[in-house]
């Protein structure tokens, strides 16, 4: 037996647990030099690897060293270096890439924020403003222009791969028409409206965010016939009426906005409307330690919060749903069925 496959004791696994930003930086590190694009599907000497990639041969075998023992690229007997599955999500071109995920929780401002944690815990209020002055995402575009494009890549990509999830999940063939609330490119709306070719569709959201709608929406697109694209902001108004309306990874501001954008959905439809929640839960899921760690930054960055099931479900029967059903998507994705009730 190895020693890689034995248990290791708890001071050897917190001093690893301490250092994980030494595995975050180096993630971000082997993204931003482009190592896993350079490195083919044949293992690779770290001395070509690093020509490829324009660094010196020693510190990038470090760095796949470093990288290797959490198995991202694998280091072969021979000493050169191969993919592993991991590093393979690396590349550009994976079809389940998460290059600008891994860009993205691993940004400038994480590290200025990181160790204010223990101040956000005490207060309950994110630390950006204190830091740089200004809310977070007025932040992002107007200081750092470059992480804003990092973070809409990555919920570019993050609702790319997860659209087709919801779409093969959802069955709505009872349904003429769906809403894609606070829905971003339309992603969602899109894969529904090709799995039903009679179904017609809305999509709502920031002016910003829709002007740069998939092309698969927008006018001379293969769906723009079918859908309405509504610049609005889902906190004031729904203007949009539709037999099932899907609201996806939005909930997680504060309670006041969270409640106001069901109300919102709830008046726009009407009695037996079906609505749709799919969000990240940080209990009963697979992929706990993921979303944990992006409930934490969630509290850094705005102030928000992922949700248990306990505090999902209460938003919603606070708002007046009836919750019909709760099961996950995917491993990361809960979907909570619910009816808009009839009144009285």
């Amino acid at each position: 037996m190895t020693t890689a496959q034995t248990t290791p004791p708890p001071s050897m696994r917190l001093r690893e647990l301490v250092f994980g930003a030494a595995c975050a930086a180096a993630l971000r590190a082997a993204v931003r030099l482009g190592v896993a694009d350079a490195l083919g599907d044949s293992p690779q000497a770290v001395e070509d690897l690093a020509a490829a990639v324009k660094t010196e041969p020693r510190p990038l075998r470090r760095l796949l060293r470093a990288l290797s023992c959490y198995g991202v690229f694998a280091e072969r007997p021979d000493g050169t270096f191969a993919h592993t599955d991991m590093s393979r999500l690396l590349r550009e071109d994976d079809p389940h890439s998460l290059r600008h995920i891994s860009l993205w929780c691993t940004e400038p401002w994480t590290w200025d924020a990181w160790p204010r944690l223990d101040e956000a815990v005490r207060t309950g209020r994110n630390v950006v403003e204190d830091l740089y002055g200004k809310e977070f995402f007025t932040y992002l575009n107007e200081d750092a222009p470059e992480s804003a494009d990092v973070f809409n890549r990555a919920m570019t990509t993050s609702s790319v791969q997860s659209a087709q999830d919801v779409a093969n999940f959802l069955d709505l063939s009872g349904s003429s028409s769906v809403a894609d609330i606070g829905g971003g490119q339309g992603h969602v709306v899109a894969s529904l409206l090709e799995k039903y070719p009679s179904m017609r569709g809305a999509l709502l959201d920031l002016p910003r965010v829709v002007e740069n709608a998939d092309p698969r929406l927008r006018t001379g697109g293969a769906l723009a016939d079918r859908v309405r694209i509504v610049a609005g902001d889902v906190r004031v108004d729904v203007p949009v009426g539709a037999d099932a309306y899907v609201i996806k990874n939005i909930l997680e501001w504060d309670d006041d906005s969270t409640a106001r954008t069901l109300r919102n959905v709830i008046e726009a439809g009407g009695p037996g409307t079906r609505v749709v929640v799919i969000e990240n839960l940080v209990d009963d899921t697979p992929s706990m330690r993921f979303s944990t760690a992006m409930d934490l930054l969630l509290l850094l960055n705005v102030g928000g919060a992922k949700h248990t099931t306990e505090s999902m479900t209460r938003r919603l029967t606070d708002a007046g749903l009836v919750i019909d059903d709760v099961r996950p998507v995917n491993p990361y994705l809960h979907a909570f069925d619910c009816t808009v009730p009839d009144h009285g």
